[in-house]
């Protein structure tokens, strides 16, 4: 069947769409063979005959472990993030540098972790500054200069 320029015919729903509506490949054609839908469907399905679902897929391709092993690490740490302590954490944590599985966290710590680029040194310096103990030059007189450690930050100030 004949289709006009810039359009495409879709095998599994048996349509003529434009050709913006198939996924771009490295192919001759430069578009997939079916559709967006159609595509995501059938790769959903692929997920779910091989891996029983879309988790599964996730955990395998990405850290090298399924959910049954999700599930013993989590057992393993009592059911609760190992950062926080907070109950049913979802997210697998990783080192990035070497890909190896470290824990599973709760969204924020993760997501924490990730904020400070997983960099021991730095977290120390934030810890020290939560602390309240980072050494501070302060001005004592005119050219003088007082290295201290204060305990609490400044006060908030009034607002009238």
């Amino acid at each position: 069947m004949p289709v006009a320029d810039g359009l495409k015919w879709c095998p599994d729903c048996e349509q003529i769409k434009p050709v913006d509506d198939f996924p771009r490949t490295t192919n001759a054609s430069g578009r997939h063979s079916y559709c967006k839908p159609c595509h995501i469907a059938r790769g959903n399905e692929s997920k779910q005959r091989l891996y029983g679902g879309n988790r599964e897929y996730h955990l395998r391709r990405r850290y090298g472990v399924g959910e049954k092993e999700f599930q013993e690490l989590l057992a393993e740490q009592g059911g609760v993030c190992v950062i926080c302590r907070r109950p049913d954490p979802e997210h697998l944590d990783h080192d990035h540098r070497t890909g190896w599985v470290r824990g599973i966290l709760c969204f924020n710590c993760n997501g924490g972790l990730g904020q400070f680029k997983d960099n021991a040194d730095v977290l120390a310096r934030a810890i020290t500054y939560l602390r309240g103990t980072t050494w501070q030059r302060v001005l004592i007189h005119p050219g003088v200069f007082q290295m201290c450690s204060p305990t609490r930050g400044r006060p908030p100030s009034q607002r009238s």
